[in-house]
């Protein structure tokens, strides 16, 4: 490959000598061979992840999405592998016009939690500080030198100058984010105005690391961590993080669970086989894919799903089920499409036993029926890369069809902060090389 040939024709120089001229010169092409080195290429890897949602129609689980207006959107983003630079990747995918940027900053977190503010960067975009994202579009910013560690916590903050319309928004963020009043608070501290349990705008952070990996969680709520403690990083996908970055090597975790998703059909958030592409494939440095899906399909198929209503009078919403139901045939088709997929990318894709769920509220006989056959399946089928039991790490040894009492957040469905510890603890970690 040729080096751009340096350019060493006598120039005049106004406010400066013709040493420091060549000095540049020389810096200049030095760092265009860095950039076209195979030396110097970037590494990048996924370090934090929350897959994007449609506003409408409004989620069935999480909070509500929200608008913003000459308002300043603050979030705390708990990292999992770290690098030398980063960058972030801004969605507007479920806009319905171009979304502006006016500024946004990212800093590091102190240990103690306060902001590191000589580790404040601005963002750009090709260079800009103000970006438009078209509507349907994500956008990714443009790197900074910004080295943060592994398991590290960093800020960031974006003003949104002009109207931006209901959020494509990660529905449920088990981590308090802050609105500004009217305002640019990019570089400065502000009092909340609002505080949202939603990821806003956002759906990425990518870390430059020589030999990293991206290890993508393609999950529901049970992996978006519903039951855990809120702003402590205790979803089983954060404890597999610990784990894995204790030494050298840099894992990054994309934690793409959605509450309420299914393998075979929309509803909370597009279906898994229609997501897998934007959700997994599309991530930089993928090597390992976990697949734990399931249990809503079979609840909404088989059980009953009532909502309540702002009238107190009125009759419980009911959910309906599919027009398709799930059968162990069609969801065995649905995960083989998975694994063909991520193998067509060169991943290996693991393959999560479905967790009990007896005592939930649309646990149905039929429902587990199916769950067995799929678990028995997924254990031996030899279909996977790897089988990971959560349904072994999550159950009551004495009532197998039911999730332990002490690792369960009350509602039968969902682990909570005992039970996410214990199922990131079931994972060989020797399955990830």
């Amino acid at each position: 490959m040729r080096v751009p040939a340096i350019d060493t024709r006598p120039t005049t120089i106004i406010g400066g000598s013709m040493k420091l001229r060549k000095r540049q010169m020389f810096g200049a092409a030095i760092a265009a061979l860095w950039l076209i080195s195979p030396a110097g290429a970037a590494e990048w890897i996924t370090s934090w992840a929350a897959s994007p949602m449609s506003a409408n129609p409004p989620p069935l689980f999480g909070p509500l999405p929200y608008s913003l207006h000459n308002q300043t959107l603050r979030q705390v983003l708990h990292l999992s592998a770290g690098g030398s630079r980063m960058r972030v990747r801004f969605t507007n995918e479920f806009g319905s016009a171009p979304l502006k940027i006016g500024a946004a900053t990212i800093t590091r977190i102190k240990p103690d939690g306060s902001l590191d503010r000589g580790g404040t960067r601005k963002l750009t975009f090709s260079g800009r500080s103000s970006t438009i994202v078209p509507a349907g579009a994500p956008l990714l910013s443009d790197p900074i030198e910004l080295p943060v560690k592994a398991l590290a916590d960093v800020s960031l903050s974006i003003y949104f100058p002009e109207d931006t319309g209901p959020c494509t928004c990660h529905q449920m963020a088990i981590q308090d984010g802050f609105v500004s009043a009217a305002g640019d608070f990019t570089a400065a501290d502000f009092p909340a105005a609002q505080t949202v349990q939603s990821r806003g705008f956002i759906s990425g952070v990518e870390v430059d690391v020589p030999h990293g990996k991206t290890i993508v969680v393609l999950g529901d709520s049970i992996s978006d961590g519903m039951g855990s403690t809120p702003n402590a990083n205790r979803r089983w996908p954060d404890v597999l993080a610990r784990r894995l970055n204790t030494g050298t090597a840099a894992w990054g975790i994309a934690n793409e669970g959605i509450s309420g998703n299914r393998v075979l059909e929309d509803g909370a958030g597009y279906s898994a086989l229609a997501r897998l592409d934007r959700d997994v494939l599309a991530l930089p440095g993928v090597g390992y894919v976990i697949v734990f899906l399931g249990v809503n399909d079979l609840g909404i198929s088989y059980g009953k799903i009532t909502l309540p209503t702002s009238d107190p009078n009125a009759p419980p919403q009911v959910v309906p089920a599919p027009a398709n139901l799930a059968t162990a045939a069609t969801m065995i088709a649905g995960y083989r499409q998975i694994i063909a997929r991520v193998h067509a990318r060169g991943a290996k894709v693991f393959g999560a036993t479905i967790a009990p769920y007896e005592g939930a509220m649309y646990w149905s006989a039929q429902g587990e029926a199916i769950r067995v056959t799929i678990n028995e399946w997924i254990r031996h089928g030899r279909e996977f890369d790897a089988v990971l039991d959560f349904d072994a790490a999550f159950r009551d040894p004495d009532r197998p069809t039911r999730m332990a009492e002490a690792m369960q957040m009350g509602d039968h469905l969902h682990g909570n902060d005992a039970g996410y510890r214990t199922v990131a603890d079931s994972i060989d970690l020797k399955l990830f090389q």
